[in-house]
């Protein structure tokens, strides 16, 4: 006598499948995929962190040498 079937688990993973394809049908559409864009946010605010880290305060002297004089 065969084995029944649980007909739940092949709809399931049809689903799956399904969703899966169209998730990466989307991401072929909308460009990057989610951790691609995570990532490039990332960079982006350690790139704006750095930048922010180099400003000088208002009022504050130019660091580093003087600039040579003409004679």
């Amino acid at each position: 006598m065969a084995q029944p079937v649980n007909l739940n688990r092949f709809r399931k993973e049809r689903a799956r499948k399904e969703a899966r394809r169209q998730a990466d049908r989307n991401a072929a559409f909308h460009g990057l995929t989610g951790a691609e864009k995570s990532r490039a946010r990332a960079e982006a605010e350690r790139e704006r962190r750095l930048h922010e880290a180099g400003r000088r305060e208002a009022g504050q002297a130019p660091s580093g040498p003087p600039p040579d004089e003409p004679e």
